[in-house]
This record gives C-alpha cells, sequence and structure tokens, in this order.
C-alpha cells in the first residue's frame, strides 16, 4: 500500500467516524475465505458494511476524531486481525455476529462504540443484541400512548351494555309492579 493509499483510507475513515453513531471492532482471523464472504454478505443483506484495515490506519483515522467522541477507550483492542462493521442501528451487527457464531467460532468482538458509550470485550454481544433500534423504541413509545385511549373506549363500550342491560332489568321490574 503506497503512502497515497494510506493517506486516502485515513481520510476515508474519519470521514466514516466523524458520521456514524454506532461501529463494532471484530475479530474473523480464523475463518476462511468462504466463511469471510458469507459473514460479509450477511452483512450486505442488513445494511452493515464491513471494512477489513490496519489496525495502524484505524488508529490514526481515530486520533482526527474529536476527544469528547471517547475513542481512546479502542486503542487497547486494536491489535491482530480488525474487522469494522458500520451501521445506522445500534443492534444489528451484535444480531449478526450471534447468528452466525451457531455455526462458526468467530468473530469475536472486541469492542463496540454506541453513541459515545464503549462496549468492550466478546461478552458484550448478548447485551448489545438485545438493544432495542429506534423503530422499536418508537413502537414502544406509541403502543403506550394508544394504551389509554383504548382502555377509556373499552370501559365506555362495555359500560354501554352494562347501562342497556340495567335499563332493561329496569323495565322488566317496572313492567312486573
Amino acid at each position: 500500500m503506497t503512502k497515497a493509499e494510506k493517506t486516502a483510507t485515513i481520510e476515508a475513515l474519519k470521514e466514516k467516524f466523524a458520521h456514524v453513531d454506532y461501529f463494532y471492532l471484530a475479530d474473523s482471523s480464523t475463518l476462511t475465505v468462504a466463511e469471510v464472504n458469507k459473514f460479509r454478505r450477511l452483512c450486505f443483506e442488513q445494511g452493515v458494511e464491513m471494512k477489513v484495515v490496519k489496525n495502524t490506519l484505524i488508529k490514526k483515522a481515530l486520533d482526527g476524531s474529536p476527544e469528547d467522541k471517547g475513542y481512546d477507550q479502542l486503542y487497547d483492542v486494536l491489535k491482530g486481525h480488525t474487522a469494522i462493521l458500520f451501521t445506522d442501528t445500534a443492534n444489528v451487527p451484535a444480531r449478526i455476529i450471534k447468528e452466525f457464531r451457531k455455526d462458526y467460532e468467530r468473530p469475536v468482538l472486541k469492542a463496540a462504540y454506541i453513541e459515545s458509550a464503549v462496549y468492550v470485550g466478546d461478552d458484550q454481544i448478548e447485551p448489545l443484541s438485545k438493544l432495542k433500534s429506534k423503530e422499536e423504541l418508537i413502537g414502544d413509545v406509541i403502543l403506550l400512548l394508544q394504551s389509554p385511549a383504548k382502555n377509556l373506549i373499552g370501559a365506555l363500550q362495555s359500560g354501554e351494555q352494562k347501562l342497556a342491560g340495567l335499563i332493561k332489568a329496569l323495565e322488566e321490574r317496572g313492567g312486573e309492579e
């Protein structure tokens, strides 16, 4: 890789890190080419962009980012083989890795960056896969907002039936007297 190619790669990564709130660092070093291609295909189908880049280039790209991002916590995991998974939905890469590892040993999660929070270690796969996406959270809020209205409508409808039953019972009593 020439110096110009390295510089271009660093600039592209800086741009990507500046515009993405979620990314994962994973180790897929022992996977065969066919397995890596299968994993890449799964990522692509789910809207996750996978890049394999040298750790030194990743570090240089992260060095150029604002300190408030908290990327410095990621430097310790940038050893060995590293694949970066860029995503727009925080939980998708964790779910892909979890699903893929039902059949294979790797990839292993090194770290995940979720809106300035850093999760380090493969033991974080389970909690990360259970994170709710923005769409799921909006759906939950809508359900919560609809619940009181549904309860009120249900109470009014059941009250209508009770009222009709009471009137009928009173009519029958009135007719007997």
